[in-house]
């Protein structure tokens, strides 16, 4: 790619990577409640999850979601199911004591956002659409490496993102340092889940 297509490719993707979202939600609500080693957790969770997306816009499956809106409406209602069931989890458990180095509550966290990220047919839409601005047919390398190149490199820009959300989740973490206060906000952040699931079946009833 040449500099004009480098320097409109690296601010759109700045712009994206701090749009709030699902994803960044479950990072610091995780972060505020268990600490930041499962809010880290949470961001390798999404951060693997978009490899997925890439991967598939890298081999065209990405485009079977925009040409068939039937599989976009089934892939976005399970994603907005299991966010419901996340954020029922996170109001009913809220009480619970949880270890913040529970090995079994990180790889309860990896598995959770891994498979949030994956169910966001949203992400499969923008590596779909985004990234084929950026693409030169007439480039040495063969298009599916330029998706894969692009979307590696998005990748990172939305990790460093979350990166980020996790690291001002956890200067707050001491403000909610409480089991009373790690139950409220494991219920309101479950709430928001909850809501937002539901506005997104919403549009399929």
């Amino acid at each position: 790619m040449s500099l004009e297509s480098w320097i409109p490719f690296a601010f759109a993707t700045l712009a994206f990577a701090c749009m709030p979202g699902p994803a960044i939600l479950y990072m610091s609500a995780q972060t505020l409640a268990y600490g930041h080693r499962a809010g880290l957790v949470a961001a390798l969770g999404v951060h693997l999850g978009c490899y997925v997306h890439i991967a598939a816009a890298s081999v065209g499956l990405a485009a079977l979601l925009h040409h068939a809106p039937p599989v976009y409406s089934v892939i976005r209602f399970t994603g907005a199911l299991y966010m419901l069931w996340l954020g029922g989890r996170m109001i009913f458990s809220a009480n619970r004591q949880q270890d913040t180095e529970d090995v079994a509550h990180h790889r309860r966290v990896l598995r959770d956002s891994f498979v949030v990220e994956v169910l966001n047919p949203k992400s499969a839409l923008f590596f779909l659409t985004f990234l084929p601005q950026f693409v030169q047919p007439e480039a040495a390398f063969p298009i599916w490496l330029q998706f894969l190149i692009l979307g590696t490199l998005v990748n990172g820009a939305f990790s460093i993102a979350d990166l980020a959300s996790v690291g001002i989740s956890s200067f707050a973490s001491p403000l909610v340092s409480s089991t009373r206060s790690h139950a409220w906000v494991s219920r309101a952040s479950g709430t928001i889940l909850v809501g937002l699931s539901i506005a997104i079946m919403m549009r399929y009833v």
